[in-house]
């Protein structure tokens, strides 16, 4: 009996000199348990499975924290599979495999504006938002699954190739785009200048599929471009809402006041998108101290954007010119000035592009962007939900873009005029909208 107790006493003992050794051990090695001393404590607690404290699988479940039945191990046990087994592992690269890992985590929660950029395309989007890339000079998209051209921008190899917005891409150099995404997508169409790409494509109206030969080019955008027309009419075309278009957007403003035109358009088509703050600024031309647009997220909190309390433009005849391919912050811009009735909006609906992303950027050059609201218009319409359908709905058809004709521009003109405007009755698109762009 008494050898029995010394012997249980030896097994304590020998547990306790090996549960110490065990944690010393661990931190020698690098073991860094995110500083919290309380789990150091957990780990030399009885019955605490101390594999399972590390991973996650068995600690209690706070706000914020992962749930018990994930285990991280099963990440490398995949990692450590692919890499011992996979038929070409000496073409394998880890940090390629990494990032990759990155993306489906990310694409995994199924918004499509929500997404993780590796440096490259990182890089890629900041240019974008500068106006300066190499490519075709396209905003493209996933709409309904299929790759489309949501805005050929103006004067650059895609719009003189003859792309249209609203074009279905089928295939990029003869490779299928079913099931594509935009990182790929990017990844085929992006290229040096003077290379060529050819994209398939189904224009909506027509039968029959056409291949286009796109020569590539170095895009440079000035978003703002302007002219006062014969008729006194001064027109503003904002082709993206990037680092350049505040500073040319005044400088119009400028030249409006000191013209004094009959009125303005404002024209917004194939317009993508890009800063929410540039957008504010620029409907603060017409709108004083109202609210802009209104932020509205998932726990029922809604942020008002307010004017900036310029409005140099208020009292000027306005119209905004949309259609399928103006976004985002265009669809702010239009959808204010209509609350307000500072603007009235001619051509097609717009996209519906109205959710908010935050960009988290990271010291290795990645980034990720995540929807964390929708927008509303001032009157509480959801731009993410409806898009902007406007006062007159005029359509631009192949035919008349063909002949160099734009009935909805005239309809702009005859509407500061005075005069009658013939429009269809607006129809509500009730199909998926989904969306996620890059430009090319």
């Amino acid at each position: 009996m008494e050898e029995n107790t010394k012997s249980k006493k030896i097994k304590r003992i020998i547990w306790v000199v090996l549960v110490i050794i065990l944690l010393w051990v661990s931190f020698g090695a690098g073991v860094y348990l995110t500083g919290k001393n309380e789990v150091l404590q957990k780990l030399a607690a009885k019955e605490v499975v101390y594999v399972g404290q590390l991973l996650g699988k068995y600690q209690e479940i706070k706000p914020g924290t992962i749930s018990q039945d994930i285990d991280f191990n099963l990440f490398w046990e995949v990692w450590d599979a692919i890499e011992e087994t996979y038929v070409d592992r000496e073409d394998l690269n880890e940090k390629v495999l990494f990032y990759g890992a990155l993306k489906g985590l990310v694409s995994s929660i199924g918004d499509p504006y929500t997404v993780f950029m590796d440096p490259k395309i990182a890089r890629e989007f900041q240019d974008d938002l500068k106006g300066t890339f190499e490519g075709i000079g396209a905003e493209i998209g996933i709409k309904n699954d299929v790759l489309t051209i949501i805005a050929p921008l103006p004067d650059m190899p895609a719009e003189k190739a003859g792309l249209r917005a609203g074009d279905l891409v089928l295939a990029i150099d003869e490779g299928s785009t079913m099931g594509i995404s935009i990182d790929e997508a990017v990844g085929k169409i992006r290229g040096p200048k003077d290379t060529d790409v050819v994209l398939t494509i189904k224009r909506e109206g027509e039968d029959k599929v056409r291949e286009i030969t796109i020569t590539r080019g170095k895009i440079v955008v000035s978003s703002v471009r302007t002219e006062l027309r014969d008729d006194e009419i001064y027109l503003i075309k904002i082709s993206n809402f990037n680092d350049d278009t505040k500073r040319l957007f005044d400088t119009a403003v400028r030249e409006i006041i000191k013209s004094n035109p009959e009125g303005v358009i404002l024209d917004l088509r194939n317009n993508p998108g890009g800063y929410l703050d540039t957008a504010i600024e620029i409907s603060s031309e017409w709108i004083e101290d109202d609210v802009v647009v209104s932020e509205k997220y998932s726990d029922g909190r809604i942020i008002e954007h307010l004017a900036r309390g310029r409005a140099r433009l208020k009292g000027f005849p306005a119209v905004v010119l949309v259609n399928q391919g103006s976004a985002s912050a265009s669809e702010i811009v239009s959808g204010a000035l209509q609350d307000y009735n500072e603007g009235v909006v001619i051509g097609k609906q717009t996209f519906g592009k109205g959710s908010v992303q935050t960009l988290n950027k990271f010291d290795d050059g990645s980034s990720v962007k995540i929807t964390v609201a929708k927008w509303l218009t001032p009157n509480g319409r959801s731009i993410n939900d409806e898009g902007i359908m406007p006062d007159y709905e005029i359509d631009l058809t192949f035919e008349d873009y063909e002949a160099n004709n734009d009935p909805q521009l005239d309809a702009a003109v005859a509407w500061l005029k005075g005069e009658e405007i013939s429009t269809s009755t607006p129809e509500v698109d009730d199909t998926d909208t989904s969306t996620t762009t890059n430009n090319q």
